[in-house]
């Protein structure tokens, strides 16, 4: 049987960076993964996806030359090259943690791994021993009882983003980031969207006022958008699908090609050992305390299988604190309250901390500033006007709150407000940090001038 320190099971974003980390610290590791190296993040998740929202923008460039006092004539689409792109990067990104892990000197062990007592873990019938074993199976799309994936005409992410043929129509259900993300690839690329969200705002765990924002982003583009509405069934027809949409004023009957059901996420926690041993979980989710253990001694869990935020970031940060208390090394916890989220549909959408709703509620007197970007030099001279940023202050002492942020690029700047919140940076503080002038980042400092009666360029 082979003997390590450090068993981690799944290479996602959590996993892998996990394993780069023990083996960083000394630690014999190993890494056990069912596909492929990179999990569903890099394969069939964050990377990918951007791939083809990238091709999508590019195309509404040339589409929209005109505007730039440019002419292109002939413009189209090759949709199964734009997939092939977005397939040739994951697999170069894959193949990158493959080197990462003969670099590190990690043993990776493929096959279906399941946790066994005694800190074991079986791969397929070949059992492997380890002082820690950490849990980092990740997630995969949601079903809901009356939205059944058939892969064909009811859709998860994975199928949406490697479709032979561009589908004329498309009916996304839910309009979080995944829903929101392949809404605006595939209304970009010329299919006819329509987003139907349970809630009453589109990126309903975004502040109000960017929910709003998106939604006439979205309307703007040619997407239709019900909310306060859900799929209550779906029929196969000879052409496509038809489902039957429950909203506030009765019932409509939508056909289109093909439904994507983008409803959240379920953990992979089934079959792999947790019974046997005796890890606790409840409502879908691993428990575990601050330095990621389980109940049972020697075993822990990080990244989606866990309550925590479900975010390619937080998994790979979760793994290194995890790693580093294993080391003996003086590790901090994770500040839950300062995970930035990123949204990269058309517009982004970016935000940290707490929403303005939030901040009232939890009793702050608040000073709150915004900036449009149609106000900014930069955005005008880069043809992307749409959106603003958004601060959230405490009026007593300055603290920086939340930050939301809607707009081309934003998801690159939100890491100021992130490290701004981390330093314990006020608004005064910020306000005088010097900016560079033209970028769309100086929206951040023009947005807490408003928040501070200063602002010039409003």
């Amino acid at each position: 049987m082979s003997k390590y320190d450090v068993i981690v099971l799944g290479s996602g974003p959590g996993g892998y960076v996990t394993a780069i980390r023990a083996s960083q610290l000394g630690l014999k590791t190993a890494v056990v993964e069912k596909e492929s190296l990179g999990g569903v993040c890099l394969n069939w998740g964050c990377i990918p996806t951007k791939a083809l929202l990238k091709s999508a923008q590019v195309f509404e460039y040339l589409n929209h030359a005109e505007d730039y006092g440019l002419k292109a004539t002939g413009v189209d689409k090759d949709f199964t090259a734009v997939v092939k792109r977005s397939r040739g990067v994951a697999e170069g990104m894959s193949k990158g943690v493959q080197f990462l892990m003969k670099k590190n000197k990690i043993d990776v062990i493929n096959g279906f791994g399941k946790i066994k007592p005694g800190k074991k873990i079986d791969v397929d019938g070949k059992e492997y021993s380890a002082d820690h074993i950490i849990i980092a199976t990740g997630a995969r799309s949601r079903e809901l009882p009356n939205l059944k994936q058939d892969g064909e005409t009811v859709i998860g992410y994975r199928e949406a983003m490697t479709l032979k043929e561009q589908p004329k129509s498309i009916i996304v259900v839910g309009s979080g980031a995944i829903g929101v993300e392949f809404a605006s690839f595939y209304n970009s690329m010329g299919t006819e969207v329509t987003i139907v969200e349970y809630m009453p705002n589109v990126v309903p765990v975004e502040d109000e006022d960017v929910s709003k924002q998106f939604e006439r982003s979205l309307k703007k583009a040619g997407v239709k958008v019900m909310t306060g509405s859900s799929v209550e069934k779906v029929e196969k027809t000879k052409s496509g699908v038809k489902a039957t949409v429950k909203t506030k004023k009765g019932e409509e009957t939508l056909e289109a090609d093909i439904v994507l059901s983008a409803v959240g996420i379920k953990t992979n926690i089934e079959n792999i050992g947790l019974e046997d041993v005796g890890i606790v979980t409840d409502k879908d989710k691993i428990i575990v305390n601050d330095w990621y253990q389980t109940n049972m001694p020697g075993y822990y869990a990080i990244g989606d299988v866990t309550p925590g935020p479900a975010l390619a970031h937080v998994a790979s940060a979760e793994g290194i604190t995890c790693v580093e208390k294993i080391a003996g090394m003086h590790a901090e916890k994770i500040d839950y309250s300062n995970i930035p989220g990123c949204t990269y549909a058309s517009p982004e959408i970016a935000s940290v901390g707490m929403t303005e709703k939030q901040a009232k509620e939890a009793g702050y007197e608040l000073k709150v500033g915004k900036f449009p970007f149609s106000a900014s030099g930069k955005a005008s001279a880069s043809g992307a006007k749409d959106g603003f940023v958004k601060v959230i202050f405490d009026a007593k002492y300055g603290e920086w709150l939340g930050c939301h942020m809607i707009g081309a690029g934003v998801t690159d700047m939100i890491a100021e407000a992130v490290l701004g919140r981390k330093l314990e940076t006020t608004g005064h503080e910020v306000l005088k940090t010097i900016h560079p002038h033209p970028t769309m980042s100086e929206a951040v400092m023009e947005a807490v001038a408003d928040a501070y009666d200063e602002v010039i360029h409003l």
